[in-house]
């Protein structure tokens, strides 16, 4: 049997597509791209910047009619160089940080913020 990583792909639902597609190319200084869907889908789609070479899990803003965005306990942690960094965009953003840059012994650093739709995100990196 392959195995995989417990992640493949994540989506972060949202009501207003433009202000969190603002909110997280703004925080990551990266623009996200659209994602070509059939007319007969109701939905947006805008995916973040991925290489499906390297590690990790690709993922997509996602704004679709009776889905609607925050209050979900899923935590999607975002890799970063300093996770202080990004952290440091949240508020211009127009998020609010919930958990300051903390150390978690030897598995790094993270932090947490509330996106602009309800969405609480974190934040990881190894110094």
């Amino acid at each position: 049997m392959t195995q995989y990583n417990p992640v493949g792909w994540f989506e972060i639902y949202v009501d207003d597509m433009e202000r969190a597609k603002g909110f997280y190319e703004q925080v990551f200084q990266k623009p996200l791209e659209a994602i070509d869907m059939p007319a007969n889908f109701n939905m947006q789609m805008w995916a973040f910047p991925s290489d499906m070479e390297k590690y990790g899990a690709a993922g997509a803003l996602v704004k679709m009619d009776n889905v609607p965005a925050g209050g979900n306990s899923t935590l999607v942690y975002f890799t970063c160089q300093d996770c202080a960094v990004e952290e440091s965009r949240v508020a211009d953003a127009g998020g609010t940080v919930q958990v300051p840059k903390m150390s978690i012994g030897p598995h790094g650093f993270i932090s947490v913020a509330l996106d602009t739709e309800g969405n609480t995100i974190g934040f990881h990196s190894n110094q």
